[in-house]
């Protein structure tokens, strides 16, 4: 157990212990992913020399450092600091945030995902879409506001390829309270296709994503014997003296009337 010899040092590794509620994911990014990310990404401007797929600890040191379960060198998660899984795409086309002109996006904006295609129930696609939603959701809210929804990420899976596109909601008068809705593209955008995936273990995968105690809800009067049966456990209220007495004077008064 590192024990931290300064205060700054302390609130790190509070921040980085595991919880009940996750923090916000981070992210390892690079160029315009992190454009997109921020301000829940760190960047990486030098040139480090990683192959992630024959060794995967410059990726695992990065993580610690910057404390990110994502990372975007090739898109993987993270599980206590170790892959856990990726999946490593070619890019086959690609136009970045510089090449469009039209306004975008401000900083912190929530999204709303789209994801189209068969191919995304596919276990690979599948675990794909898990990393692209955790890295485009955002924080967790309890209310949205309409004109803070402006960012459209699209995702279609189609013969084998992702096609990635960016898109800002503008809202338009329509003569009544709802809002004429239009989408303008405002990149980046990317064709993708999948060239080879670790996946991790069954067991390693379902320990990862396994809630804690404090978080099931709770069932109270349940019992289960040895063979599964459900049993419950119902508490009837005691009948009141008090009332009892009530109703026998009502009684009376009754046949005094009649």
């Amino acid at each position: 157990v590192v024990k931290p010899k300064t205060k700054r040092a302390k609130r790190f590794l509070e921040k980085s212990e595991p919880k009940l509620n996750e923090n916000i994911e981070n992210a390892t990014l690079i160029k315009d992913t992190y454009a997109l990310k921020k301000p829940y990404g760190v960047l990486y401007k030098k040139k480090n020399i990683t192959r992630p797929f024959e060794d995967q600890t410059s990726l695992e040191f990065f993580s610690k450092k910057s404390d990110c379960s994502l990372f975007i060198f090739v898109i993987g998660r993270m599980y206590d600091y170790h892959v856990l899984y990726m999946i490593e795409s070619g890019i086959e086309n690609f136009v970045s945030l510089k090449d469009i002109k039209n306004s975008k996006c401000p900083e912190g904006t929530k999204s709303m995902l789209i994801f189209a295609g068969d191919d995304f129930d596919v276990t690979d696609y599948r675990r794909l879409k898990t990393l692209l939603t955790d890295f485009f959701r955002g924080p967790t809210v309890s209310n949205i506001h309409l004109a803070a929804s402006e960012y459209v990420p699209h995702f279609t899976a189609l013969n084998g390829n992702i096609y990635f596109r960016s898109y800002k909601l503008l809202l338009k008068k329509s003569g009544s309270r709802t809002p004429r809705i239009e989408l303008e593209g405002m990149g980046p955008s990317l064709d993708l296709v999948l060239r080879s995936t670790r996946l991790a273990s069954d067991d390693l995968y379902e320990l990862s994503v396994k809630m804690p105690k404090a978080l099931k809800p709770k069932k109270k009067n349940i019992s289960h014997d040895s063979f599964d049966t459900t049993y419950g456990r119902i508490h009837m209220q005691k009948k009141m003296k008090g009332l009892k007495k009530i109703r026998e004077d009502q009684e009376r008064k009754s046949k005094r009337i009649f």
